[in-house]
């Protein structure tokens, strides 16, 4: 197989970055904000915050949920102590919105004495259903919305299913939180945090130099003139033309305003494919982020027949710099990477396709695509996202938590989806687990078991000979 030249020093910086979520360059001129002044929402943060105040109306699409394990003894009141200190820590998880001129604020609140857990004890209910009722609980509070001007905008609760077995299901909206967030920070501190607190020690966690706030504002004055026009010129390019509408599922089914409601469906690839897609990723200069990206384009292929087609993703943009990267927040902004599938191209050449569109992207991901959509004219559609409707993301590593402790994430549902169908996929010792978190208005529970049955064998395809050709792979 033919191999592409070798990727230019800069390229293998911006691989890193896709690899890892981020590189780590100081940010130049980084000044923290003066506390007495409301700061601004970072950019990406403004756009949630703007499709909160009509969307969340009518389905809670931002509210995002995970799980923190507990095997052994656990203590409430040392949970609880140590939220405490996570809210002292991070600003944003003591911040509302505010409107002030039109234009929305953050309100950083003052560091709570206290924080109440709510417990559920489960122990006297049969075994047989403990996990029924945990889970249920978990989903009340995933589906209950927030009020972004009141807060605060997360919420936990701890529910004792034995003696030797808790779960802190939390929930938080999207503008104070993201992957990196969710799966690393958060629960790294909550569970170095206790260990700490339980044997009568102080945190070791060391005190944050910068906020949120000094993030939203650094990017504020760092993304104009120059910087803003050559990422707008980047994505005028590469958006150039009539945007191609993803025809799937049928144009009939699609109401006539996007409901925002979501279902969800969990689904696993086995190690032995997930090591194939690193294997062949390795081979040809890219990640395996790609190699599932490249995998879902044909596959849309497959059940369109389009040969222009967009598919979404988070790019982690804020989290570049290393004054951030410790930060809980909303650091992602969406992006739109584009497909060129004429001329049946074989499965290694969409691959390398796409690293070059997301090694692009990646480079420009600071500008959220309300912008871009001023610069290019292109008109909303109340009925469905402007640029696509399907998106695919891989979830950054689980840090290894201290024994008795794990986290999941894929358990409970929300009720809503901002995509018509969005594949979250997270990498772990035994293969990749994913859930399919989709518009159940849009698609049948079967229709969504078969898309992702037939994904599934469409990657065992091209693991085993990605010199095929699409027509070849979609037959």
């Amino acid at each position: 197989m033919q191999k592409e030249p070798r990727l230019s020093e800069a390229k293998q910086k911006l691989l890193e970055i896709q690899r890892r979520g981020s590189l780590a360059p100081a940010a130049s001129e980084l000044k923290r904000r003066a506390r007495e002044d409301p700061a601004p929402l970072s950019l990406a943060q403004e756009q949630v915050w703007r499709l909160d105040q009509t969307a969340s109306k009518v389905a809670p699409l931002h509210n995002e949920s995970i799980t923190i394990h507990r095997h052994g003894p656990c203590d409430p009141a040392v949970l609880e102590r140590s939220l405490v200190e996570i809210i002292r820590r991070h600003e944003i998880w003591r911040t509302t919105f505010e409107s002030v001129k039109g234009q929305p604020v953050q309100i950083v609140h003052p560091a709570p004495a206290t924080f109440k857990l709510p417990v559920a004890d489960l122990r006297t209910l049969p075994e047989s259903e403990r996990e029924k009722n945990a889970l249920d609980l978990a989903t009340e509070d995933a589906g209950e919305p927030f009020d972004l001007n009141r807060g605060p905008l997360f919420r936990a609760r701890l529910v004792t299913l034995d003696d030797a077995e808790h779960r802190l299901y939390l929930t938080a909206h999207q503008s104070i939180v993201d992957g990196i967030t969710v799966f690393d920070i958060f629960p790294f501190e909550l569970t170095t945090l206790y260990e700490s607190y339980a044997v009568g020690k102080p945190s070791l966690l060391p005190e944050l130099e910068t906020q949120y706030a000094d993030f939203a504002c650094w990017q504020r004055r760092s993304l104009t003139g120059q910087a803003m026009e050559n990422q707008l010129a980047y994505w005028q390019k590469q958006l150039a033309g009539d945007l191609p509408i993803l025809r799937w599922p049928s144009e009939g089914a699609r109401p006539a305003n996007q409901t925002y409601r979501g279902a969800m469906h969990p689904f696993k690839l086995t190690r032995e494919l997930t090591g194939s897609l690193k294997d062949l990723g390795r081979r040809e200069g890219a990640t395996l982020f790609m190699t599932l990206l490249a995998g879902l384009v044909a596959l849309l292929h497959r059940c369109t027949g389009q040969e222009d087609i967009i598919v979404g993703t988070l790019a982690p943009s804020g989290r570049k710099q290393i004054e951030f990267q410790r930060l809980l927040g909303y650091f992602l902004n969406p992006v739109a990477l584009r497909a060129n599938l004429s001329g049946n191209p074989a499965f290694c050449s969409l691959l390398h396709q796409m690293r070059e569109v997301t090694l692009g992207a990646i480079s420009n991901d600071d500008v959220p695509l309300e912008l871009i959509a001023e610069r290019l004219q292109v008109k909303p559609d109340p009925s469905r996202n402007r640029f696509f409707t399907v998106a695919l993301s891989v979830a950054p590593d689980v840090p290894r938590l201290p024994p008795g402790w794990s986290m999941t994430y894929m358990d409970v549902e929300s009720g809503g989806a901002r995509w018509d169908l969005y594949l979250e996929m997270s990498d772990r010792t035994d293969g990749m687990i994913g859930r399919a978190q989709y518009n159940p208005d849009l698609f049948t529970t079967a229709a969504i078991t078969q898309t992702l049955e037939d994904f599934r064998l469409l990657l065992e395809k091209v693991a085993a000979d990605p010199a095929q050709r699409l027509s070849r792979l979609t037959q």
